[in-house]
Parts: structure tokens; sequence; C-alpha cells
């Protein structure tokens, strides 16, 4: 009996398909599919599960299976470097130790307690992540606020993207896990991460990828890498084609050392990069060389369908410009009737120019931006939208304009914003009996 036939891939699955193959350096594109399948083709979990399992720790989006895995150490050897927290010192150090120990205890249990229970009465935010570049930006703002700009470059993008970019481009990635409640965050952030000499290095020589574990992608980072202890740095890079976390960093460690730890996991895997760049170069060049004679052999073809394709499109062109003109006509003279017909609707609704010998007129000359002087009287009392009005109804007037006073010089609210719906009147703008005032061309603006 003949197997049924899978389902054919949509084209978003598709390119998840190819993505996660090029991520994880998986040749069997069946065990691409099932993977994607058994994570609802979600990319970015179905890469840390496969991250997880380079690292010899058990999957966590699928259930552990029946027997442990079996780790081949010679194979998966992480380099790992932990610093543990200073003993107390002298008998004052020791005593007040043992004083807090029952406290410090007491505490953690109890903590420990309400977040077993809070799990079973409500689900943890975190397993479920909506919107992962949203997670890291918001990091990187609080981290900020709290640390200041000085910091190494953090990448803005989810920590799937910035895996397809580090074996992109074949560069280190360092992941920084920050958790906000742990005793040591605060005191690593300010002596080490953000000193002058970390912040060059870093920048200089790898990507460094970083997120609170209060945020739900950084949390499923946290799953994947399995920390034991704050402040956590793992450094992945391409190894055997396949993104693999050569080196785990747990605790407060001072810059010069943490320096001198990344500098060593570097020089012990800068073969591994080498080859991967020698292999890319060769990759590369065969590729080159099959695109050279594909072209090749499709070049008298490419030929003639080049000449009745540019036939084609020149006639359509034609047609389009002919098409383009005189749509572009149309709109210009409904444009035109349009202007006009609001002149004729301003200069309808303008008041009347009040007489010469009124105590409350204005004097006011106008020059446009050809050089054409017009001249009107208003009241004290109109408000500056009038004289706009009047300007817009006048022929001589460009479409878009602005007025503004000679000296000194300002430009007049004529129109309502959203700061004053209503424009002041000519007297509270400050204008006398008699004012020259200058009309700006905004029409190119």
């Amino acid at each position: 009996m003949a197997a049924p036939e899978e389902p054919e891939l949509s084209q978003a699955q598709t390119e998840k398909l190819l993505q996660f193959q090029d991520l994880t350096g998986l040749e069997s594109m069946d065990q691409c599919r099932r993977t994607l399948e058994q994570h609802n083709w979600n990319i970015e979990a179905a890469v840390q599960d496969r991250l997880n399992e380079q690292e010899g720790v058990p999957s966590v989006f699928n259930p552990p299976p029946s027997r442990p895995l079996q780790v081949n150490t010679a194979d998966h050897r992480v380099y790992s470097y932990i610093v543990s927290r200073p003993q107390p010192r002298g008998l004052l150090g020791w005593g007040y130790y043992l004083i807090m120990l029952p406290f410090r205890v007491t505490y953690y249990t109890l903590l420990d307690i309400f977040r077993l229970a809070l799990r079973f009465i409500r689900p943890d935010p975190r397993a479920r992540v909506t919107d992962p570049v949203g997670d890291v930006v918001s990091f990187i703002h609080s981290f900020e606020e709290k640390y200041g700009q000085s910091h190494p470059v953090f990448y803005q993008g989810t920590y799937s993207q910035a895996l397809n970019d580090a074996k992109r481009e074949l560069r280190y990635l360092l992941v920084y896990l920050h958790g906000n409640d742990h005793q040591d965050t605060d005191e690593f952030c300010r002596s080490t991460l953000c000193t002058e000499e970390v912040i060059t290095f870093l920048n200089t020589r790898m990507l460094f990828w970083a997120c609170s574990t209060s945020k739900p992608e950084g949390y499923r980072v946290s799953q994947a890498l399995r920390e034991n202890t704050y402040p956590f740095l793992a450094m992945i890079m391409l190894k055997d084609r396949k993104m693999t976390v050569v080196g785990r960093l747990e605790g407060v460690i001072q810059p010069e050392d943490l320096i001198n730890q990344l500098t060593y996991i570097m020089d012990a895997n800068q073969t591994y990069l080498m080859s991967e760049r020698l292999e890319r170069e060769e990759r590369n060049q065969t590729q080159v060389l099959r695109q050279q004679q594909d072209e090749a052999y499709l070049a008298s073809l490419r030929a003639d369908q080049e000449k009745e394709r540019k036939k084609r499109a020149e006639m359509e062109q034609r047609k389009q410009e002919e098409e383009k003109v005189r749509q572009s006509a149309l709109a210009e003279e409904i444009r035109r009737r349009t202007l006009e017909e609001e002149k004729e609707r301003k200069s309808e609704c303008l008041p009347p120019e009040p007489r010469a010998d009124d105590p409350e007129s204005v004097k006011i000359v106008f020059k446009l931006p050809n050089d054409t002087r017009v001249e009107r009287r208003f009241l004290f009392g109109q408000s500056l939208t009038v004289i706009h009005d009047f300007l817009f109804s006048l022929k001589e007037t460009p479409e878009k304009f602005q007025i503004v006073t000679n000296f000194p010089r300002r430009v007049l609210p004529c129109l309502p914003t959203e700061e004053q719906s209503n424009p002041p009147t000519l007297k509270e703008a400050g204008l006398s009996r008699s004012e020259v005032l200058f009309v700006q061309d905004l029409t190119d603006d």
C-alpha cells in the first residue's frame, strides 16, 4: 500500500523551511520539515530547540524522550567559566553571614513556593512570545534608562535573527541574559559591561544580543540555554555547519577577566571559522561557475525573449505615458477649477472693507511674491483669517503662502492649528494702523 503523499507547502512555509535549513545546517529537508511541523512552523522555537540538542540538554518545546539524550562530549564540548560569589572574611563577616542565612533561606523558599503556586493558578505570561522584537527594544530602553547610553551596541532584533546574521557574516555572537532581580546584575552592568575596554572589545569583535529574562523573548532563550546563575553570557558561532554554543560565562566577572575569557574562546575556535570561510568560498566559486554556464546556455533564448519583451514593453509604455499625460492634464484642470471656485467662495465671504476714517480700521499694504502691491483696510477686531482669505481670493496670490512681518520678522498665525483653534485678531497680533506685510510663496514646499 502506497504511503499517503504529504500536503504541499505554502510559499511562507517553504521560505521558513529554507531559512531553518540554512540556520541549522541540516542536510535532510525531511528532517527540517518534521522539526518545523512539531513546532507549528515557529522557526525561532525550532532553532532554539536544535540549539538545545547541540548542547546536550532536553528539548524545551517537545516532551522529553523516553530515555536521556546521549551527549557526545568530544563533539559538543562547551567551555564553561563560572565566577563564584566571594566567601565571607573575618569573624564579623562570618557572623553576619550566619545571622542572615536563615532569613535568606526562608525568603527564597517562600518565594519559590509562591511562584510554584502562582504557576498552577495562572500560566507564566512569558511562555507566550507575541512581540520578540518589542521585547528586545523594551529591554534596551530600560537598560539605557538605568545604566546610561554608554554600553556595547545591542543587536536590535530577535534571537533567531541574531543567529541568522552571525551565521551569514561568519561572526561570533555573544548572548547576554539579564536577570532583573539577581543581586549581582547591577554590579556586572555598571562595573563590567559598561566599561570602555569591554565596549570597545565587543563592538569590534562580535555581535552582541541581550534581553531580560522577565521578557517572553529573553525567557524563551533562557529556557534554551539553561543558565545556572546570573549574569550569564554565551558565545555562539558557526561550527561544523551548525550554530553552536562554544562558551558559557556565569557570575560577576571583571572587565579584564571577561576580555581574556572571550579571547581564549575565540582563539580556541578560530580554526572552525577559517574552515567555514574556506568552505563558503569554495561553494560560492562553484555556484558562480554553475551560474556562468547556465547563463551561457540560456543566452540565445533570452535574447529572443528579450526582443519580444522589449517590443511589448515599448507598446505598453507608450500607452501608459499617453494615459499618464491625459490623467495629469485632467487632474490639473480639476485642481485649477477647484482652486478658482475656492478663491471665488472666499472672495464672496469676505466682510466689506471699512471706511478710511473708521478709527478701528487698519491699512495694510501687501507685497506679493511677483513684486506687485495690494492695499486694503481691515478692522482691528477681525481675525487674521480674514487677511488670509482676502489674499487667497486674489488671482496673483500663490496657492500656498504665509504672511510675515518685516521687522521684527515673524509669521502671522492666520490659520487654525491644534494648539490654537482660533487665530488671534489683528489687534491681538500687535498690528498698527498702517502695516506692510509680505506674502511668502510656499507652493514648492
